[in-house]
């Protein structure tokens, strides 16, 4: 389900305008996110870290009002709930991309999740289809192998996208803290630095205060 937005009456009506106008709107933020509670628990139980904060990501984005917002021809609409079209890695090193349905508990998202994996892993190529090109959605990607600390993603200048794309890299030490870089792409007619502010501060919190999910 969606929502029209009311341009005449929206606060970001401006705003909107203004970058809109611009050639490359999206905007980015990378940082590293303290998650030491949730892995330990992910291990205690051997539940999948990647599921885990591929879960409390979605969490974060649904809580988060502009993170809903998109672009559609000349209107914005506020859609109920954000799923994610992630990509997911092969043995060989290729990837597929992977729609994810968001269900608020693990169990139920786990359990649509990891078949969905599964089928990409035993495919080849990109598997894009038109389930991916869905607009309610966050891009997802995981980047286990870097500590990043900046990030940039492929994308056409000329092509309207205002759907976020979250990024994860390496689980790493900092500071004496277990932290995980996280990078973020928003459009700025959308979202400003101060929404990516509430979408980190509420994916911090559920990587420090790990659910029961046994």
């Amino acid at each position: 389900m969606k929502t029209l937005i009311q341009q005449d009456a929206w606060a970001r009506r401006e705003h909107f305008a203004f970058f809109g106008r611009m050639s490359s709107p999206m905007h980015s933020l990378t940082t590293q996110v303290p998650c030491e509670p949730a892995y330990r628990y992910c291990r205690e139980h051997g539940i999948s870290f990647f599921l885990h904060y591929l879960h409390q990501t979605l969490i974060a984005v649904n809580a988060c009002d502009n993170l809903r917002y998109r672009i559609e021809g000349d209107q914005v609409v506020q859609y109920d709930r954000i799923h994610a079209n992630t990509t997911i890695g092969r043995p060989d090193h290729s990837f597929g991309f992977c729609p994810v349905q968001f269900d608020p508990d693990f169990q139920k998202f786990r359990a649509n999740a990891e078949p969905a994996m599964q089928a990409v892993i035993s495919a080849s190529g990109l598997c894009f289809n038109e389930e991916c090109q869905r607009q309610d959605v966050i891009h997802f990607s995981a980047i286990p192998w870097v500590a990043f600390e900046g990030l940039t993603h492929a994308h056409h200048s000329g092509f309207p996208d205002s759907v976020p794309k979250v990024s994860v890299g390496k689980l790493h030490q900092r500071d004496g803290k277990l932290v995980l870089p996280v990078a973020t792409f928003a459009h700025h007619g959308l979202a400003d630095a101060y929404h990516i502010h509430q979408f980190l501060e509420r994916l911090e919190y559920g990587l420090n205060h790990p659910p029961c999910l046994t």
